[in-house]
């Protein structure tokens, strides 16, 4: 009897201790899973997208100026990747900031024109504030909010004044800026009306959706501190910052203190040069924010601009490029663009096949971990590219549209169709300033990439509002004034 009772309670000793042990080991699972999920989600990257406004090509130290001072931006370009074959999706701002935030040509959804209030024709089938981003088209925000990411946009917005086409309906969690094109830099003197009818109503500044606040300061430094507070208050959460300067795009406005710093300058360059130092002294209090809460390494940052520089506007310089903004030269619609992540791009690196801020989205997708979450765009991944697992070209072919004008890039080749003039080839390898016509020895060539740049023009919509007439001549007139490459 003694022995059974013996054995008893050694049983019931052991069973116990496994229940004891196996919660033990229930917990420490449990600790583990929590822990590892804490960190997946701060192992996706931070992203922070600055985008520039009207910026000239070659207006920048990275991209060879002896004039502006840009030491901020100059270090994001060593710390990883210059694009010298950056371009944008359109050749002036609102369709290409709708190619930008959607991965796609922006002709696909009819955002094949620029929309300013007032320079559209009456037969437009949309004007003024109806004139934005069509709902149904997923953002780069949307697609990072599923992925955890706190998003938020600072400054220029120009896709839509409407409501619905308002950033905080668009996946952002934080707006402050305004919904147009272009405002001052200082405060307006006074509280501007709060009607949508009101042509000054979309450059009201505004801090989330409906509160409208002017504030005092420059405004390139306010927007580069408000990313840094964001940061701030969201170091513990992936976050998605898109700091979309106004800077630098007219109106000509910059602090005193800043002009004096270009003593040797005057007129419109030496107020661009002021601008320009500040969007790099705003983009260096992010930068400053990042290493300061020690995040810089696990942070991806881009740099590039909305379209090439409008010279005659803002005296941009876009050497050693022709053309300016608003026209298919080169100076229209490439740009300065560069990428870091010191945790995954080897620093001082050169990428010189052609890339597009299309790539942008399924890019800062994929390193979210939701590269199988994107499945419309006209981008690709540039990560393998940069890193060197794929050695082929991002894109075979690369296009552009704005009415009857139009342009095919097939690997170095360029196709050029005018409104007013037959169409012009050239080969960008040899020459990347656009003086050598090779239409006449090539027509076999010009033929195909006339058909080539048709099949894909029939797999895009009607715009859905026009510009008048008159402003196409504008822009043939504006391209033969900067005909000639640009020099620094």
């Amino acid at each position: 009897m003694k022995v059974r009772i013996i054995k008893s309670v050694v049983i019931l000793s052991s069973l116990l201790t496994l229940n004891v042990y196996a919660q033990g080991e229930t917990r420490q699972q449990t600790q583990k899973q929590s822990e590892a999920k804490l960190t997946t989600a701060t192992d996706k990257p931070n992203i922070i997208l600055i985008f520039a406004d009207d910026a000239g090509y070659g207006d920048f130290g990275f991209q060879g100026s002896q004039i502006m001072q840009t030491p901020h931006l100059d270090n994001i370009a060593e710390q990883g990747v210059i694009f010298s074959q950056g371009y944008v999706s359109d050749a002036t701002c609102g369709p290409s900031r709708a190619g930008l935030m959607t991965g796609k040509y922006q002709q696909r959804f009819g955002y094949e024109e620029i929309n300013v209030p007032g320079f559209m024709s009456d037969n437009s089938a949309l004007l003024g504030p109806e004139m934005g981003l069509p709902v149904d088209q997923t953002t780069m925000a949307d697609y990072l909010k599923e992925q955890g990411y706190k998003t938020a946009v600072l400054g220029k917005w120009h896709l839509g004044s409407a409501e619905r086409f308002h950033p905080l309906n668009r996946g952002f969690d934080e707006f402050l800026g305004f919904r147009g094109g272009d405002r001052s830099y200082f405060k307006y003197p006074k509280q501007i009306e709060n009607d949508p009818n009101s042509t000054m109503y979309d450059k009201q500044l505004e801090r989330g959706l409906g509160h409208f606040e002017e504030r005092e300061g420059y405004l390139t430094d306010i927007l580069g501190q408000a990313a840094a507070d964001f940061i701030e208050q969201n170091k513990h959460d992936p976050f998605f910052i898109y700091l979309a300067f106004n800077a630098v795009h007219t109106p000509m406005e910059s602090k005193p203190d800043d002009l004096l710093k270009f003593p040797k300058l005057s007129g419109k360059q030496q107020e661009l040069a002021a601008m320009t130092l500040a969007m790099d002294r705003a983009t260096g209090i992010v930068m400053n924010k990042l290493e300061a809460l020690d995040l810089a390494d696990n942070t991806i940052v881009v740099f590039t601009n909305d379209n090439g520089g409008p010279t005659d506007k803002n005296a941009s310089n876009n050497a050693p490029l022709a053309g300016t903004k608003s026209n298919h030269l080169e100076g229209g619609i490439r740009v300065p663009f560069i990428m870091s992540w010191p945790a995954k791009i080897k620093p001082n690196q050169r990428y010189d096949y052609p890339v597009s801020t299309l790539d942008l989205l399924p890019t800062f997708v994929a390193a979210a971990g939701g590269a199988d979450k994107v499945t419309d765009t006209d981008g690709v991944d540039l990560l393998p590219y940069i890193n060197g697992d794929n050695v082929s070209r991002p894109h075979q072919q690369m296009f552009w549209k704005k009415e009857t004008r139009a342009v095919i890039r097939d690997q170095d080749w360029k196709l050029i169709r005018f409104p007013d003039r037959p169409a012009e080839l050239y080969n960008l390898a040899d020459d990347i300033g656009e003086q050598h016509n090779l239409a006449a020895a090539e027509p076999e060539r010009v033929k195909k990439m006339f058909k080539d740049l048709f099949t894909w023009e029939l797999t895009l919509e009607r715009p859905r509002w026009l510009l008048k007439r008159k402003f196409e001549k504008y822009d043939m007139d504006r391209m033969d004034k900067y005909r000639l490459p640009a020099t620094q």
